[in-house]
C-alpha cells in the first residue's frame, strides 16, 4: 500500500523504519518540528532525518491544517495514514482522505491511557501490563477501532524507561500487521469499549510533586515512573528542593505526620507517607539516593545526617 506517516520523537522514527523496511511504500512523512520541552527532548530521535536519508519527501508542522499541506497529501494518494506521536489534532478531512483512512498507533492498551505519557501514567497507577494498539483513527481521539493490540508484563522493578524499551519494540510487529490485516481486506475490527476509557494529560512540573499523603507504594512507583532520563520526582527539604532518584517502601510500619523524616533502615532513610498514617498502620517510603539542589548525588544516609525534620511538597 501507499503510506503517508505522520509521526514524532522515537515512536515515530520507529514506526517510519519499519515501514521503510516492509513492503510498503511511504510517499510522504509529516512531523513536527523540534523543541525545547522537556518531556519532547526525550527518545528524539528525528523522524525528519530518517525520511530523507530515504529519498522520502519530508513536511513539518506543528499542525496539519493548512491548505498547501492537504495539497501535499492529496497528490500522494495514498491508501493510509499511519500517525505514531503525532502530537496535535489531525482533523477529519485529512484522517479519511486515503482510501483506508488513517492507522493511529498508540504506546498503551486502549481504552485505557488514552492521550499523553501513558507508559509513565500507567506505572504510576500500578498496572500489570502496558502495550501498544494499533487503531483506526475517527473523530474521538484515541476511540477507533481496534485493529492490532499486544501487551507486556511490567515488572516489580522496572521504571518508565524499562516499559518505554519493552512497548517500542512491539510498533514494528503491530504496526506492520494492522497494514497487513487491512490490506488483505479485513474491514471488521473490535470496537473498543468506551465504559473502560481513560483519557491523560501531558506531564507537567506540577506531576512530579511529591505528595506525602500519597501512600508509600504509588509515591515508590511515581520515582520509578520520573527515572532518567525523565525529570526526577522531587520535594523540599528546609526550603531547598530535592530530587528522589531511588526509594524502596519501608520493611516497618511508621506512624506518624506525612513528611517527617523519621528513621534509618538499610541503605535508606524512611519518610511518613499516607494521609491516614496517623494510624500506625503505614509503611512509609524508604528513600535511597537523592539529588541536591545544587545538583550533586548522594545516597540518603549520607544526605540525611540526623532525624527529625519534615519533607514537604512547597519551600
Amino acid at each position: 500500500m501507499r503510506v503517508v506517516m505522520f509521526g514524532y520523537q522515537t515512536w515515530g522514527h520507529r514506526t517510519l523504519q519499519a515501514l521503510l523496511e516492509s513492503e510498503h511504500d511511504v510517499v510522504l512523512v509529516v512531523t513536527h518540528p523540534k523543541s525545547e520541552h522537556a518531556y519532547e527532548k526525550i527518545w528524539s530521535d528525528s523522524v525528519a532525518e530518517l525520511a530523507e536519508e530515504n529519498g522520502v519527501p519530508v513536511a513539518i508542522r506543528n499542525r496539519p491544517d493548512d491548505e498547501e499541506l492537504f495539497q501535499l497529501l492529496k497528490e500522494a494518494d495514498a491508501d493510509i495514514i499511519v500517525a505514531n506521536n503525532w502530537r496535535t489534532w489531525i482533523p477529519p478531512r485529512i484522517f479519511n482522505l486515503p482510501r483506508h483512512g488513517t492507522l493511529n498507533v498508540h504506546d498503551s492498551l486502549l481504552p485505557k491511557y488514552a492521550g499523553f505519557s501513558p507508559l509513565i501514567w500507567a506505572l504510576i497507577n500500578g498496572e500489570s501490563e502496558v502495550g501498544v494498539t494499533a487503531h483506526l483513527m475517527d473523530d474521538e481521539l484515541d476511540a477507533g477501532d481496534i485493529v492490532v493490540q499486544r501487551a507486556v508484563a511490567v515488572g516489580p522493578t522496572d521504571t518508565t524507561t524499562d516499559l518505554f524499551h519493552k512497548t517500542v519494540d512491539l510498533i514494528a510487529p503491530v504496526t506492520i500487521g494492522a497494514l497487513d490485516l487491512i490490506a488483505s481486506g479485513q474491514t471488521e475490527f473490535t470496537r473498543q469499549d468506551r465504559s473502560q476509557a481513560s483519557f491523560f494529560h501531558k506531564r507537567a512540573e506540577e506531576d512530579i510533586r511529591i505528595n506525602w499523603d500519597w501512600p508509600a507504594d504509588v509515591l515508590e512507583r511515581l520515582v520509578r515512573a520520573q527515572s532518567a532520563p525523565y525529570p526526577a520526582a522531587f520535594t523540599f527539604h528546609k526550603g531547598k528542593r530535592l530530587e528522589v532518584l531511588s526509594a524502596v517502601v519501608s520493611e516497618g510500619r511508621y506512624g506518624g505526620t506525612p513528611g517527617r523524616i523519621f528513621y534509618g533502615e538499610g541503605d535508606g532513610v524512611v519518610i511518613v507517607a499516607g494521609a491516614d498514617a496517623r494510624t500506625g498502620r503505614n509503611h512509609g517510603l524508604a528513600i535511597t539516593r537523592v539529588r541536591t539542589q545544587e545538583g550533586n548525588e548522594m545516597g540518603a544516609t549520607e544526605y540525611f545526617t540526623s532525624m527529625g525534620g519534615y519533607l514537604s511538597s512547597r519551600p
